[in-house]
């Protein structure tokens, strides 16, 4: 299984009372999302899925993929690693999964992943995680398929 962890692109700073769901991309964070949907899109499968935080800057950053996505309210600011996992149905779905999200969770869960312990790894605006789980003969192992900034591209 692949697990894409695609952090939203920069977001407007919030206004005072202003719902942190309601927070959209800035200019540069609308550059940015283009700029990785475009690489992603010519590295991801037809069959991937695409589950995206409600938040209005996940959207807007899913949105530059140009693919059906769903709205998964576990992948809001406010989630776990745990419910990311169970959302992706992680580590047996068939086809990959991009999951539009945030910081602290995706870099969180890009740590268990990879390492079995939560450890707030940083992860950039706008930037991924590409991860690859292999069934082996004695188990399976998770590789770091790509980690990737929008400001490489």
């Amino acid at each position: 299984m692949d697990l894409i962890l695609w952090r939203h692109a920069e977001a407007c700073e919030p206004k005072e009372g202003q719902d942190d769901l309601d927070r959209a991309l800035t200019g540069k964070g609308e550059r940015q999302a283009r700029r990785m949907a475009e690489w992603l899109g010519r590295q991801l499968p037809a069959a991937a899925r695409v589950l995206v935080s409600p938040a209005r800057r996940t959207l807007q950053t899913a949105a530059t993929l140009d693919r059906k996505a769903r709205t998964a309210a576990e992948l809001g600011p406010d989630g776990s690693v745990q419910d990311l996992l169970a959302a992706v149905r992680w580590p047996n779905a068939r086809e990959p999964v991009v999951v539009v999200g945030h910081q602290p969770i995706l870099g969180l869960t890009a740590a268990y992943v990879l390492t079995g312990e939560s450890q707030p790894w940083p992860l950039r605006k706008g930037a991924l995680i590409w991860l690859r789980s292999r069934r082996r003969a004695d188990g399976r192992d998770v590789v770091l398929h790509a980690a990737i900034s929008p400001d490489l591209l």
